[in-house]
């Protein structure tokens, strides 16, 4: 008679034979995980650490025996019906890749772009994925791409699971979003290599960092390259203070400074533009005609380019201090390259995780960072929210304590 480990070895054998890799067992035979097909995407702006996450979810998924597709080019892809499939093979040595081997959009399922037309092609997204017998759908994306998910939950019935990416920092419900430290590493480097010309010429430069409505990426790159000045779409900003810092600083002898912005800095009387009141489509309509505004241009030989936020910045602030200033915008450069060591580590969790409750077959949550906890949230708690900087938050006063202008 065979031993109690032999009938073991078996029936291991037999369930990989078939395709299965679960080696739990249940009452003497593999457990079969609740999930039998997933799809994933990658949607919004491209950041380091989304392959990372593809590799995460991947293989997790396909330890549990679980089928992987990837959509190409985000929601586009799924409404235009652009699978590939995903094995160990196709998502090995991809950790340490910049962007996202799927490719990526901006595109809505529900507002889309098609022959010149917007339309609402969740029907068709999710027919495509019921065509591939997918049970849920995996998202890698930002605020845009959790109201998105959400949306063909809700609208469609299709079943969804998120992971929280971008740079900025502002997806609600987790302490962090995958692609905040690496474009962090980048920013700080950026102001680090900005101090050399700054000392050596006595100059002030300012150094426009992304964050439209949230400053975590500023304010952190900027306490850890000890910028003078921060300023960051939470706290409106007064220039003439900020002059009078820059003034003070050169009178106790530091003949150089070095701010760092937000794209989304206003100043303090300005209205953000998450404030704005919508306008009508008739009022939003230019009352004065393209070609008018241009023969207006050139009759007043005005420059119709509009001058960007550090350039503004800058030349204000030479106006008001009489320092030479120069301008630095980083651009696309904070969201591209290799993912730091920490991001790896994030997404490689948050992918497993993802993976775990896949086998589990719970879904239309959003796998988030607690503490030192990867955890599931429901979408609805992060879906069209945002997380922005507090103005109590730790950094802001570590920021105040180390005599950083805040504006």
């Amino acid at each position: 008679m065979p031993s109690f480990r032999l009938v073991q070895r078996r029936l291991r054998r037999r369930f990989l034979v078939a395709g299965g890799r679960d080696e739990r067992m249940l009452g003497g035979m593999p457990r079969k995980p609740k999930t039998k097909c997933i799809g994933i995407l990658t949607s919004g702006g491209d950041c380091p650490g989304l392959n990372a996450a593809i590799r995460g979810v991947a293989k997790a998924a396909l330890h549990y025996g679980i089928k992987v597709l990837g959509v190409q080019d985000g929601f586009r892809g799924l409404v235009e019906n652009r699978f590939i499939p995903l094995d160990d093979r196709s998502t090995s040595g991809i950790l340490t890749y910049g962007g996202t081997i799927l490719g990526t959009s901006r595109d809505k399922p529900h507002k889309m772009p098609m022959g010149g037309k917007i339309m609402d092609m969740t029907d068709v997204a999710v027919a495509n994925a019921r065509r591939h017998q997918i049970d849920c759908l995996v998202c890698l994306g930002g605020n845009g791409t959790q109201k998105n998910a959400l949306q063909l939950k809700e609208r469609g019935g299709l079943d969804v699971l998120t992971l929280p990416k971008t740079i900025d920092n502002d997806v609600a419900g987790t302490d962090i979003t995958f692609g905040f430290d690496s474009a962090l590493d980048i920013a700080t480097e950026a102001i680090d290599r900005l101090h050399t010309t700054a000392t050596s010429h006595h100059r002030v430069i300012v150094c426009e960092i992304m964050g439209h409505s949230a400053g975590w990426l500023a304010l952190g790159a900027g306490i850890a390259g000890g910028a003078d000045v921060i300023l960051i779409p939470e706290i409106p900003y007064d220039l003439q203070k900020v002059a009078d810092h820059l003034i003070e600083r050169r009178q106790h002898g530091k003949r150089f400074s070095i701010i760092a912005i937000a794209e989304g800095a206003r100043p303090i009387n300005k209205t953000p533009a998450t404030e704005e009141p919508k306008k009508n489509k008739k009022n939003r309509k230019s009352k004065v005609s393209l070609e008018e505004t241009i023969n207006l241009a050139k009759a007043e030989d005005i420059h119709l380019v509009q001058e960007s936020l550090d350039s503004r910045v800058a030349r204000e602030l030479q106006r008001l201090t009489g320092i030479e200033a120069r301008t630095t915008s980083l651009g696309h450069v904070q969201r591209g390259g290799t993912p730091s060591a920490a991001d790896r580590l994030l997404c490689t969790r948050l992918g497993t995780v993802a993976g775990e409750l896949l086998e589990r077959g719970q879904y239309n949550q959003m796998v988030a960072v607690k503490g030192q906890e990867c955890v599931p949230i429901p979408l609805e708690e992060t879906a069209g929210k945002k997380r922005l900087v507090p103005e109590n938050h730790p950094w802001i006063n570590t920021a105040r304590l180390v005599d950083t202008c805040m504006g």
